[in-house]
């Protein structure tokens, strides 16, 4: 009894932990200037199921969560919400936001400065904040550890086509034992 209880606590104690450090754009930019490392954000909307799994799946699995942690500064933004946005000097609001709890609002300005077109989506800025590239829609943790890899190492820079890309993806050892 004692050994079942101490390994359910073990258990708990370590998927309790695994939890991405969700910050604001402002606050991820602010980081930047005294701590240079890449944006991921997190594009979501309320009413979205793909999104709400990726919450519960992808960003709650230990090894993403730990590598998020500590190559990005991650941003979780509602792309349909009503916050205030200043990047490249300039203000992005959501003006048609009509306050529509759990159902579909207006997109965001700066979802759709970002090149957004549904949810989930996940962008990635280097270190200066400048755009790298957008994925759409749903990814499991084992979908998404090579693209957070690829994207924090900087190697998404030496792969040009898609032969280069597929040949990333054949050699790329995952961690996430499924």
């Amino acid at each position: 009894m004692k050994t079942t209880l101490s390994m359910l606590f073990l258990w708990v104690f370590s998927f309790s932990f695994s939890q991405v450090n969700w910050m604001t754009m402002e606050q991820a930019l602010t980081a930047q200037k005294t701590n240079p490392k890449k944006i991921l954000i997190d594009f979501y909307a309320d009413w979205c199921g793909p999104c709400k799994l990726m919450d519960k799946q992808t960003y709650s699995h230990p090894i993403i969560s730990k590598y998020i942690n500590e190559n990005f500064y991650a941003v979780k933004f509602n792309a349909e919400g009503n916050q205030t946005v200043n990047f490249y000097d300039r203000v992005f609001t959501n003006p048609d936001f009509a306050n529509k709890a759990k159902s579909k609002n207006a997109m965001h300005q700066f979802a759709k400065f970002m090149n957004v077109n549904g949810y989930p989506a996940l962008v990635f800025l280097d270190e200066n904040a400048q755009p790298i590239t957008n994925l759409m829609g749903f990814f499991s943790a084992k979908e998404l550890e090579p693209y957070i890899t690829l994207f924090s190492k900087g190697e998404y820079k030496n792969i040009k086509t898609r032969e280069q890309w597929e040949n990333y993806q054949k050699k790329f050892k995952s961690k996430i034992k499924e």
